[in-house]
């Protein structure tokens, strides 16, 4: 599924971005800032976290980390990552893969402000060697997802 369901969800509904396929990895932020020749600020990263009893993706920018008084105030509860199993079963994806597209079934959304200090960026789209380039703002809107702030700068973290 993965892969074909990204590129299926993108021929419905975004017929105009195609799916880049890379011989190389691009499992993880490092890997895919390499292979696409970007910033790892650039690479989409969605994680798989779990609010409550409910399952919810969290794309944000490659660099950062969550802040874990905005997750909470945002959120209410602490964040909690599934494990892989977990991660491929609810969302048809494989980690590393991830994509907020073509999901196997409906999940909540949520975009990080962070998404929007770039005019594109590079979400995974369901293969730990495919993505795509896609304006933040599309993005949110092909994902169904709400913007939130629920991170802070790698540089921040470090300084506190």
């Amino acid at each position: 599924m993965s892969l074909q369901s990204a590129k299926a969800f993108l021929t419905e509904h975004a017929p105009d971005i195609p799916v880049l396929e890379l011989a190389s990895s691009t499992a993880t932020v490092t890997l895919a800032a390499k292979a696409h020749g970007v910033e790892p600020g650039r690479i989409a990263k969605t994680l798989s976290l779990r609010v409550g009893d409910t399952v919810v993706l969290l794309v944000t920018r490659g660099d950062v980390r969550l802040d874990n008084q905005k997750y909470k105030a945002t959120f209410r509860s602490k964040p909690r990552m599934l494990d892989a199993t977990e991660v491929e079963a609810e969302t048809g994806h494989p980690v590393g893969g991830v994509s907020p597209l073509g999901l196997l079934r409906p999940l909540r959304v949520y975009c990080d402000v962070s998404l929007k200090d770039f005019d594109e960026v590079l979400p995974a789209a369901g293969a730990t060697n495919a993505a795509v380039r896609i304006r933040p703002e599309r993005l949110a809107i092909l994902a169904g997802a709400k913007w939130v702030d629920v991170t802070r700068r790698a540089e921040d973290v470090a300084a506190s």
